[in-house]
């Protein structure tokens, strides 16, 4: 995960700005509080951090790119940031009384290690995790235009039951899901973000902060791709393709686990 964002994160802040309707809701799961304490792991550039600690709460944030933690100290010194590894995280037991992921799981190479650590850092709040799910990105239309693409990106992402396993091994219990779905006024311009809005993709720019495209994408695939998307855009085509791929399963997906005990 070091390489992949020390290699894309120098423009990452272009497209990829907090949401604020996910702010809200990554503060309400974390039962956010002005006295509490929190940790933001994976923080990326910090958006979420920053855009949570205007909240409220004392917040730390750890990630293992110093490219992208540089751009994070430059947006706020009220907040501790620190370069880690997931599985290696340089804080006391019991130090947090809540800790977000948000788009982040993926790029662990394994969970537990990870849970486990945010499990030694929790007092007794929730573990809110954002994050797409393999089951869901089966129905992106993504998958039309970009298959091989797609494949690798489900292969790299984790299935709701792999997490529950996951979370229930390492002293999680009660973990609830709540989907989510992507609207037409969605800021954070992740993978699915153009769901609504395909042209979004065409642009190098928003790409190029997206890892299944900077990372995963085969040149030749790309390049097949976005013609034929570019063309079903404006023919009009692109609407039933669009439709084939509905789902009521949510784009992404929060997930709410309590430590045991």
């Amino acid at each position: 995960m070091h390489a992949v964002y020390d290699s894309i994160g120098t423009t990452y802040a272009r497209s990829r700005r907090a949401d604020l309707a996910l702010v809200r809701s990554l503060a309400e799961n974390l039962q956010l509080s002005s006295s509490g304490t929190y940790l933001d792991l994976a923080c990326g550039t910090g958006n979420y951090t920053v855009a949570l600690s205007s909240l409220g709460g004392i917040w730390s944030a750890a990630d293992v790119s110093g490219t992208m933690l540089a751009q994070a100290r430059a947006g706020s010194d009220a907040i501790a940031w620190v370069q880690a590894e997931a599985d290696r995280l340089p804080f006391a037991s019991s130090a947090f009384d809540g800790v977000i992921c948000t788009l982040a799981i993926h790029h662990f190479s394994g969970l537990e290690s990870p849970f486990s650590e945010v499990r030694r850092t929790l007092r007794s709040g929730p573990f809110v995790i954002f994050t797409g799910l393999a089951e869901q990105m089966r129905n992106y239309w993504l998958c039309h235009y970009f298959p091989e693409m797609m494949a690798r990106s489900i292969e790299k992402m984790p299935s709701e039951e792999k997490i529950r396993d996951a979370l229930s091994r390492t002293g999680f219990e009660s973990a609830t899901v709540a989907p989510f779905f992507v609207t037409n006024d969605l800021q954070d311009l992740f993978l699915y973000s153009g769901k609504h809005r395909p042209e979004l993709y065409l642009a190098h720019d928003v790409r190029a902060n997206i890892s299944s495209f900077a990372l995963l994408a085969a040149p030749g695939e790309l390049q097949d791709g976005l013609a034929r998307l570019t063309a079903d855009i404006e023919s009009g085509v692109f609407g039933s393709i669009k439709t084939q791929y509905a789902s009521e399963a949510g784009d992404y997906a929060y997930i709410t686990a309590w430590p045991d005990g």
